[in-house]
């Protein structure tokens, strides 16, 4: 009788070549993860589809902070920002240069107050391009786009392109949307919406915008 536990053998009974290439460490997660997978088998490793939303503030900061959880999982991760003038150089911009990130402001700042709203358009147009190309490359693990519901708002973007490109990304890559009134069609399409509710903000006192806030 073999003394080897179930948690080394394949379904067919052999000895796992999985874990004997491991170091005792990766043989401890590995065994959990195992465990993990028996104890709930419905739950699967899924590309999803996230939305942050809402007139709160956050929903960047909140695509920020799991792009950088992901690139220190070694995940290929990007930003595509449409507002955000090509010019930007924000603080979350700054940091991604030092850390080897790719974050790319495609716009030309503050939309909503343009003079030159066809210029705006086009500059939308063109990162939708931009952004698809990032899709469906697989070359990404995750690929956010931050602030793409002001281009479907103001009709910049149709929302059935983007899903349907969406749908059809690469298999396990996760996309993250952001931006104020997402569309009824991005929030049925998403695994995960959260929209954020203001509640007090300071620049209602007064107080301006600060570095490493806001910017």
């Amino acid at each position: 009788m073999s003394d080897l536990s179930d948690e080394t053998r394949t379904p067919e009974g052999s000895v796992s070549g999985e874990l004997t290439d491991l170091s005792e460490e990766g043989r401890v997660r590995k065994r959990a993860e195992q465990a993990e997978a028996r104890a709930h088998p419905q739950r699967r490793a899924k590309g999803l589809v996230i939305v942050n939303t809402g007139e709160g503030k956050g929903k960047t900061t909140a695509a920020l902070g799991v792009l950088f959880r992901a690139w220190g999982r070694e995940m290929r991760v990007v930003m595509l920002q449409f507002i955000k003038a090509k010019t930007a150089n924000w603080g979350e911009k700054r940091a991604a240069r030092k850390a080897g990130v790719e974050i790319i402001p495609l716009g030309a700042g503050f939309t909503w107050m343009s003079k030159n709203i066809e210029r705006d358009r086009a500059l939308a147009q063109e990162g939708w391009q931009q952004c698809r190309e990032r899709i469906e490359s697989g070359e990404y693990d995750i690929v956010i786009l931050d602030e793409l519901t002001y281009c479907v708002t103001l009709g910049w973007l149709d929302v059935h392109e983007i899903i349907d490109v969406i749908r059809r990304r690469p298999p396990g890559q996760h996309v993250i949307i952001t931006g104020r009134d997402a569309a009824p069609e991005l929030i049925e399409f998403a695994d995960l919406v959260t929209e954020m509710r203001e509640i007090k903000h300071p620049y209602q006192s007064g107080v301006r915008a600060q570095p490493g806030i806001e910017f």
